[in-house]
């Protein structure tokens, strides 16, 4: 059974070097073919918007995402396995809206592997739509590729 964490025990704050073992673990649970350390450390130097849910010292969640003109690519998104199914992807969503929206950007966009119905509803239900496919954009199993569904939602 998932732990719930009441809303009002959680908050964001910046991902830093410090998290990024306990940012590692959950995305090592959440995914086959998780992001490695460099992928975050290169997120970080970049300058890329990367914030933690967090509740006390409990990792809920995280996202990065990349500033463009007039838009905004979300490269990850993640709730921890044990907290899944709480609505903190939503709340993730919203928060970055709401940051877009204060950097000028008029659009979201991002890519989720066309395997991952689950995923594309809640970016449904928050407003995305299917733009376009990117193919063989994801690792599978086996040394495969999987194609990637673009989404976007307008700000």
């Amino acid at each position: 059974m998932n732990a719930i964490v009441r809303p009002a025990e959680a908050g964001f704050e910046p991902m830093t070097e410090q998290w990024l073992d306990a940012v590692l673990a959950v995305e090592t649970q959440a995914y086959e073919h998780p992001w490695s350390r460099g992928n975050f450390q290169d997120s970080l130097h970049a300058g890329y918007q990367a914030q933690l849910l967090v509740a006390g010292d409990t990792l809920l969640g995280y996202f990065v995402a990349m500033l463009g003109v007039d838009e905004v690519h979300l490269l990850n998104i993640t709730v921890a396995p044990e907290h899944q199914g709480q609505g903190w992807a939503r709340c993730m969503l919203e928060a970055l809206a709401t940051w877009s929206r204060g950097q000028g950007a008029q659009w979201l966009w991002l890519e989720v592997r066309v395997s991952n119905a689950r995923a594309q509803r809640v970016y449904e239900q928050e407003g995305f739509c299917s733009v376009g496919r990117r193919k063989a954009y994801y690792p599978a199993a086996g040394g495969a590729r999987e194609d990637a569904i673009v989404m976007s939602r307008k700000l």
